[in-house]
C-alpha cells in the first residue's frame, strides 16, 4: 500500500488530505476542525488525525507526506531582491530561515503529535513547491490527457503566478511570476484599502464592484501594468509587501490578519482609506470596480501569453485568483477554451491535494489518473450522534422514513418560503458549500437576499447569494452553457429571468452559478428536482452553512447555528426540526 498524506502546512488555509493507492479518500481543511479560525496558519494536526482515524490507518501506515513548500525553490530570486533590498531584505531573510527551523521541527515532531513512536514511522518527506502544487491539483485531479496550466494568487515560495505544460502524467514548468509582482497581493491590497482588512476577504470586492463605475482606472494603470509585458508588473512603491507578510497574525478574536499590504503613495493616488466600520460610499464602490476591472485586464493579458506558448483548448486553472468567478466565466467567453478544470478546493488548501498527486506521479512514477468527480471529502457524522445532538438541544424532531420522504418535506418548506439549514453526508473540500453544509431558500421571493443577509449571516447587504441549478437547466436561465459543479464562474441569467429570481440575480444581472448533476451530487439533485416540481423552477438559493465563522461540522454546531440565527427549519440527515415560531407562523 502506497499512503500519502499531503499537507498545506505553515501557511493560510492549513489542510491536509490522504491518497491511498492513488486513489483521494479524504480532505479537510483545519479551520473546520479544532479552534475553527478562518485561514489559520496552524500546523492541521486535527486533520491529520481525522483522516486517519477515518481510514483506520496510523501514521507508521504512512509511505510518503507530500508538503506544499519547496523552500530551495526560487533561491536566486530571493537572493536578488534581499541584495537590492536590504532594509526588508534581512527581515525577509530572518523570516525565512525561522519558518524553515519551525516546518523542520515540527515535521519531525509528527509521530508525537500523532501519538505515536517515531521509531515506526519511515515515510519520506516530500515537497513540491507552492504553484506547482496548485497546477497539480487542477490537472493531475482534472480528466484531461494534456492542458495548459495555470496558477496564480497572492505568493508561495517567492513566485506569485506559473504556467506550465501538462502531458500525461508530467507538468513541466514554462514560466513563473516572480515577487513583488502579483495580482493577488494588488488584489488583497485594494480590498484592505477599501476597509476589508481580515484575510480572504477579496470576494467583497467582487461583490461590489457592479455597484460602481470604473472611474479610476488611470490610477490603477500605475498600480499594475500590463502594456507591452507578457504578464503584468507592480509598481513597488505602492506596496508594503513583506511587512505586511511579517505583520500577519490571528487577534485575540480568532480572525486572521496581514499586515497593510499598501503604501502610503496610494493614499496621495486614492485618498484615505476607509475604516471598517465607516459606511461603504460610492467611492468605495467605485474603487472595488476599478479594481476587478483592472484585475480582469491582467488576467486576460495572463491567458494570452499562454496561449502564444501552447493550445489552451484544456485550460487546468488553480490558485486565490482562479476564485474570482467573473474573470473564470469570461475565460469561456473571450478566449478559445473548450474546458476549464477547477477543483473545489482552488485556495491554499487545495496545495495539499497537489502535493500529494505530485508525489504520486512524479515522485513515484505513477502513471494511474484519478479524477475528481465531486467536492465532498470532509467528516461524515453517524445517526447515534445527530440522535444525541438533537437530543441535548430540546428541539422537537421529526424522523422521516427514507430521504425520499426526507426530500420531499424539506422541498415543501423551501417552496413555502422557508430558510433551511441542509445538514448531509460528508462536508464539502474547499471553500465553497456545493449542498451539503448549505443554507437553501426559495430564490424567487423578492425579501429572501435582505432576510438571510440580516437575520442569518449578519453581513453585509451588497454581497449576493448562488444560485444552485439543475445542470439541464443551465441553459435555460442562463447566458452561458457552463458546467460550474464547484461554483466556480459568475454567469449572467438571461434577461427574463433576472426579475423572477430577485434573491439570487446580483445588481448587474448576473449569479455565481453551481451547476447540479445527479451522477456526482445525486440528494442534492433530487432535492432541487422537487422544489421544481413545486415552482416550475430547477433552481434553490445556496449559501454556507455558517455565521461569521468557518462552516460548521457536527451536528451540534449545525444545531447551534440553527438556534442563534432566525432559520426556520434544520434538516440533519433524514431528521427535521422546525422552529415553534415558524411552524406557529405556518398555521
Amino acid at each position: 500500500m502506497t499512503a500519502i498524506l499531503g499537507l498545506n502546512a505553515f501557511h493560510p488555509d492549513s489542510a491536509a488530505c490522504l491518497v491511498i493507492d492513488g486513489k483521494l479518500v479524504g480532505a479537510v481543511a483545519e479551520e473546520r476542525l479544532g479552534a475553527r479560525n478562518k485561514h489559520t496558519m496552524s500546523f492541521p494536526e486535527n486533520a491529520i488525525r481525522w483522516l486517519l482515524d477515518d481510514a483506520r490507518l496510523r501514521l507508521s501506515d504512512i509511505s510518503h507526506v507530500a508538503v506544499a513548500r519547496a523552500p530551495s525553490a526560487n533561491v536566486m530570486a530571493k537572493a536578488g531582491y534581499a541584495l537590492a533590498n536590504p532594509r526588508v531584505g534581512l527581515g525577509a531573510a530572518a523570516r525565512f530561515f525561522s519558518r524553515q527551523k519551525e516546518t523542520s521541527v515540527t515535521l519531525k515532531n509528527l509521530p508525537e503529535i500523532c501519538g505515536e513512536d517515531p521509531a515506526r514511522c519511515k515515510y519520506e518527506i516530500y515537497n513540491v513547491e507552492h504553484h506547482l502544487a496548485h497546477i497539480a491539483s487542477a490537472y493531475y485531479l482534472s480528466d484531461f490527457d494534456s492542458a495548459a496550466g495555470l496558477s496564480y494568487d497572492g505568493s508561495g515560495d517567492f513566485a506569485s503566478a506559473m504556467a506550465a505544460r501538462c502531458e500525461g502524467t508530467k507538468i513541466e514548468i514554462t514560466d513563473r511570476v516572480r515577487l513583488p509582482n502579483s495580482l493577488g497581493h494588488y488584489y488583497t491590497a485594494m480590498c484592505q484599502f477599501i476597509g476589508f482588512d481580515l484575510f480572504g476577504e477579496e470576494y467583497k470586492v467582487m461583490g461590489l464592484a457592479p455597484y460602481g463605475e470604473d472611474l479610476y482606472s488611470e490610477q490603477m494603470a500605475q498600480i499594475v501594468q500590463t502594456h507591452g509585458l507578457d504578464w503584468f508588473k507592480l509598481d513597488p512603491g505602492f506596496f508594503s509587501t513583506h511587512r505586511a507578510l511579517s505583520e500577519a497574525q490571528l487577534s485575540d478574536n480568532g480572525k486572521m490578519r496581514l499586515g497593510r499590504l499598501f503604501s502610503d503613495k496610494v493614499i496621495d493616488l486614492l485618498g484615505q482609506p476607509r475604516d471598517r466600520e465607516a459606511p461603504v460610499s460610492q467611492r468605495e464602490m467605485d474603487i472595488a470596480r476599478s479594481t476587478q476591472v483592472h484585475f480582469e485586464r491582467a488576467a486576460a493579458n495572463c491567458i494570452e501569453t499562454l496561449a502564444k506558448k501552447m493550445p489552451i483548448k484544456n485550460l487546468a486553472m488553480a490558485g486565490g485568483c482562479a476564485l474570482n468567478g467573473v474573470m473564470n466565466a469570461r475565460i469561456y467567453r473571450d478566449f478559445d477554451v473548450d474546458k476549464v478544470y477547477l477543483q473545489c478546493a482552488a485556495s491554499d488548501d487545495g496545495t495539499a491535494i497537489g502535493a500529494a498527486y505530485h508525489c504520486w506521479h512524479e515522485g513515484l512514477g505513477k502513471t494511474e489518473r484519478y479524477h475528481m468527480t465531486h467536492g465532498f471529502w470532509g467528516p461524515e457524522y453517524p445517526d447515534w450522534r445527530i440522535r444525541d445532538a438533537i437530543k441535548a438541544s430540546g428541539y422537537t424532531v421529526y424522523e422521516c422514513r427514507s430521504q425520499q420522504d426526507c426530500v420531499r418535506k424539506t422541498a415543501d418548506h423551501i417552496a413555502d418560503g422557508a430558510v433551511v439549514g441542509w445538514y448531509q453526508g460528508r462536508s464539502e473540500w474547499g471553500p465553497r458549500a456545493l449542498g451539503h453544509r448549505s443554507i437553501l431558500a426559495n430564490p424567487a421571493i423578492p425579501t429572501m437576499k435582505d432576510t438571510i443577509n440580516v437575520k442569518i449571516k449578519k453581513r453585509e447587504s451588497f454581497r449576493p447569494f448562488a444560485p444552485s441549478v439543475l445542470r439541464e437547466e443551465i441553459a435555460r436561465f442562463f447566458e452561458q452553457d457552463i458546467e460550474s459543479p464547484f461554483m466556480m464562474h459568475v454567469v449572467k441569467f438571461k434577461p427574463e429571468w433576472r426579475e423572477v429570481f430577485p434573491a439570487v440575480t446580483h445588481v448587474d444581472g448576473t449569479g455565481r452559478m453551481q451547476s447540479v448533476d445527479r451522477d456526482s451530487n445525486r440528494l442534492y439533485h433530487d432535492l432541487i428536482s422537487a422544489v421544481k416540481d413545486r415552482t416550475g423552477y430547477g433552481i434553490v438559493l445556496n449559501t454556507s452553512f455558517n455565521e461569521n465563522e468557518p462552516v460548521v461540522d457536527t451536528p451540534e454546531q449545525a444545531i447551534a447555528c440553527f438556534d442563534r440565527t432566525d432559520m426556520d427549519v434544520l434538516v440533519l440527515g433524514n431528521f427535521i426540526m422546525v422552529k415553534k415560531s415558524y411552524s406557529e407562523g405556518e398555521s
